[in-house]
């Protein structure tokens, strides 16, 4: 399928994300380096407006200069922003990210989290569109009533629901009073992925194998475990595993790649037409091929520079 025809395939049906904003302040070694919006499925939406695909993003900001230049940033990657709420005794979250000498990331995080809060009217869903949401944003009980209810509105509009797990260390602590909203996220979702450290924080279980079995495939068959640079595992109904070889090449920086597979591989759905029925009778070996190809065609593309999504040079090439 050539890019003409993805192009118009992405323009008839939307991507629709629902998350946090957040300032990624980058540091190598002690100096900052760079300051860029962020946030998990914010990072995989931009990507996804800069690759020319229609795009609805759900979140809130803070109403201070971050959260203005977040809004400006969305519109200007050519992606929508009515379904951003803007609070006027909120701060925009900031996140500090360390690099390692390996280009890996740990995360400091400073929120104002008395302001949690999340209001919006439900965007318009059709049949066939992807809804993508994860990380600790999708199991805050404070937005819960929120994102669970937009969630039953996309799957009884006929969306295809793609859940990032994305749990991170720093809320280990949470990890019992969420597991309810975790489970839920699984029974929604039709696609899941995450990766062999967020299934070890969670059950303990960094073997991809093993969380499937366990904790996953119980509540959704199609199943994505990326690994660093090890292979990205697959599981499917009907015992389909299979492990992708990740290219290896030079890293500037990892911040965004889990986010940007996430990206391509929705991008994937679109260009080769990946549907709802599609999704109920199962994907084909050569159908995951094609769309792991894709997910790692953006993650790859994304680690190459120091920002969090692929360039725009690469978003246009892909037009």
């Amino acid at each position: 399928m050539g890019n003409h025809l993805s192009v118009e395939i992405a323009n008839m049906r939307k991507v629709i994300g629902i998350g946090e904003t957040v300032l990624d302040i980058i540091f190598k070694g002690d100096k900052p380096v760079n300051a860029v919006p962020g946030g998990s499925t914010f990072n995989a939406m931009i990507s996804l407006g800069r690759a020319g695909v229609n795009t609805n993003f759900i979140s809130a900001t803070g109403d201070d200069r971050v959260g203005n230049y977040v809004t400006k940033f969305m519109l200007d990657n050519g992606v929508s922003s009515e379904a951003v709420s803007v609070f006027p005794d909120s701060k925009t979250p900031l996140s500090l990210a360390f690099l390692d000498e390996n280009n890996h990331a740990d995360y400091i995080f400073y929120k104002d989290h008395p302001h949690d809060q999340l209001e919006f009217s439900f965007p318009e869903v059709n049949p066939d569109d992807i809804v993508l949401f994860g990380s600790f944003f999708a199991v805050n009980p404070v937005v819960r009533p929120q994102v669970a209810g937009f969630l039953e509105y996309a799957r009884d509009h006929g969306a295809i629901i793609y859940y990032d797990v994305n749990f991170r260390p720093n809320h280990k602590a949470d990890q019992m009073k969420i597991t309810p909203n975790l489970i839920e996220n699984l029974e929604y979702a039709d696609i899941v992925r995450g990766s062999n450290e967020d299934f070890d924080v969670l059950y303990g279980m960094p073997d991809p194998d093993k969380a499937y079995t366990a904790e996953i495939s119980f509540y959704t068959k199609k199943f994505i475990c990326t690994c660093g640079a090890e292979p990205v595992q697959v599981r499917a109904e009907n015992g389909f595993k299979k492990a992708y070889e990740v290219e290896q090449g030079p890293t500037v920086s990892t911040i965004g790649a889990g986010d940007n597979f996430n990206a391509g591989f929705i991008y994937g759905m679109l260009k080769y037409n990946i549907t709802r029925e599609t999704i109920e009778q199962g994907l084909s070996e050569e159908q995951w091929d094609k769309l792991v190809a894709s997910g790692q065609m953006f993650s790859t593309e994304c680690c190459k520079d120091i920002y969090n999504y692929v360039s725009k040079e690469f978003g246009e090439r892909l037009r």
